[in-house]
Parts: structure tokens; sequence; C-alpha cells
């Protein structure tokens, strides 16, 4: 078997050398730091290398025992993740089919314009969504105060990062805004390959715009679909941009991340050995959700 082995690898070693500078990097930046990320999780390490200390699963069981405020970051990234992901495909997607049937050019407008944020940057956007959010002068309050919509509840400006019941919304909205583009994009380049044929026979057998979507559009974007919920699903598990320039955290711990808490342990407490083991909690997170629904995009695509 070793033989048969090393005779494969010596038959391809024009492809392994070819490959060699994508992956020889991979291994220096990404897979050599994950070990090392595990093996530093059973340590109690700081900066000071000659103290570390071996203690094994202790980092990992007082995480989900004594740790309440990574308790409340695992709850509230599961939150974003139930709230943004949704909203993301269903507003792409309905983008998508909306813009699809326009001309090229307009086509492209709507894809540049959506896309932009995406390319922006998180920082400028968040300082963007400070000032809509502001409670004073924030665009968001003038809005609704020019509505009437404060008069008619009764209240006053709301100050939407600094109220522990809006700003998880506050900062989901942020997220959602510069998230659509991707899967736009993605869905508009699945609904390019659906045969136009099949809805010109469905136009003959009489069948409406809403049948044409769950009979043709739905069945055949499927593999798009679950490719970019998979996708979109890890991306919102690593949210931090957003909550380091917005609302650090707070209030109360309301927009606590995993990913915001393990920057804290690794880079303001200097506590690696607990970030690392914040660090593999999430990757095991994510590395589950990405495995169930990679299973099901195999069984739901199997024609």
């Amino acid at each position: 078997m070793l033989l048969s082995f090393t005779k494969r690898v010596w038959d391809g070693r024009w492809g392994y050398i070819f490959l060699a500078p994508a992956y020889i990097p991979f291994l220096i930046f990404i897979a050599y730091p994950l070990v090392q990320g595990v093996w530093l999780s059973f340590y109690r390490a700081g900066l000071n290398r000659a103290k570390w200390r071996f203690i094994g699963l202790d980092h990992y069981v007082r995480l989900f025992t004594t740790d309440h405020v990574f308790q409340i970051a695992l709850k509230n990234t599961f939150l974003f993740v139930l709230i943004v992901v949704p909203v993301v495909m269903i507003i792409s997607l309905f983008i998508a089919v909306i813009i699809f049937p326009l001309k090229r050019n307009a086509q492209s407008f709507f894809r540049a314009a959506l896309y932009l944020p995406v390319v922006s940057g998180g920082v400028i956007l968040a300082g963007v969504w400070i000032y809509i959010f502001n409670r004073d002068y924030g665009l968001l309050n003038y809005v609704l105060d020019v509505l009437g919509v404060f008069k008619l509840l009764g209240s006053e400006n709301i100050g939407w990062l600094g109220q522990p019941g809006t700003a998880l919304l506050a900062l989901s909205t942020v997220v959602i805004s510069w998230t659509i583009g991707v899967p736009l994009i993605l869905f508009l380049a699945g609904l390019g390959a659906i045969p136009e044929i099949l809805y010109d026979a469905a136009n003959i057998d009489g069948a409406n715009v809403w049948q044409q979507f769950r009979k043709i559009t739905l069945p055949l974007l499927r593999p798009t679909v679950l490719f970019v919920l998979v996708t979109t699903t890890i991306n919102v598990f690593q949210i931090f941009v957003v909550v380091l320039m917005m609302t650090g955290g707070g209030p109360a711990n309301a927009t606590q991340t995993i990913m915001f808490r393990i920057y804290q342990h690794g880079f303001l407490f200097y506590k690696f050995g607990n970030a690392s083991a914040m660090a593999v909690v999430l990757l095991i997170i994510i590395g589950t959700v990405a495995v169930g629904q990679f299973k099901l995009l195999d069984r739901q695509t199997d024609y």
C-alpha cells in the first residue's frame, strides 16, 4: 500500500510542484496556526512564555460553566445567524429575480450598486451607520420624527446602539446591508444558467409567475441557494468588525459575539490560551453547521 501511494505521488509530482505556491502559504499561515491554536487552548498562556502552564480542558469547562459573558456571546452569535442569514437569503433572491429580466445595462447598474458595500470596507460603512443610528442627530430618528412615528408612539428619540433591546437588531441591519451583494451576484448567475425554454413551455401550459418560480426557478436554483446558505452562515458566525466599530460588545454585553470575545481575550487581556479555546469552540460550531448543510446540499441536489 505504501509503495502504491508513493508511486501515485511520484507520478503526479508535477501537479504537486505546480500546486506548491498555493499550498505552502496555506500550510504556513493557516494550517500551522490552526494546529498551534488548538495546542495553545490546553495551556494557561500569557505574554510571559516561561509562565505557561498545561491545564488540559480547564478552559473549555470554564467557558460553559462560569464564563457567563462567553455564554451571552454564544447566544448573541446564534441570534445574529438566525436573523441575518434568512433575511439576506430572501432579500437577495427577491432582488435577483426582479432585476434579472432587465436589460443588460440596467442589470449591471444594480449589480454594481448593491455589490458596492462589499468592497467599501466595514470600517467606512460602520462609520456611516453610526451616524444613521445616532440618538440626537441620526438620520433614522429624523425620518421617524418627520413621519410622526414618535408622536404616534408617545416616545422620544431612540438610542438604537445604546439600548440592549435595539442594539442587536441595529447591528443585524448593518450586517444585512453589506452582506446582500455576494448572494445577489451568485443568484443572478444561477438564474442565467436556467434554460429559457423551460419558461416558454410553462407559459404555453398557462403557468403563472408564482407557479414558474416555485416549479422551475427554485428547484433549479437549489444548488446555488444552499451554497449561499453555507457561505453566508460561515461569514455571519465570524462577525467582528461591526461589533468592534459600533458598540464594543455593549450595552451590557447585548452585542457581544464569540469573535469579539476572542479579540478581547487575545489582544486586550493577553489570555492566549482562553482565546484559543474560544476559537476552537467556534471552529467546531462552524464546522458542524457547514457539514450538516453540505450533507443537505448533497441530498437535495441529487436529481
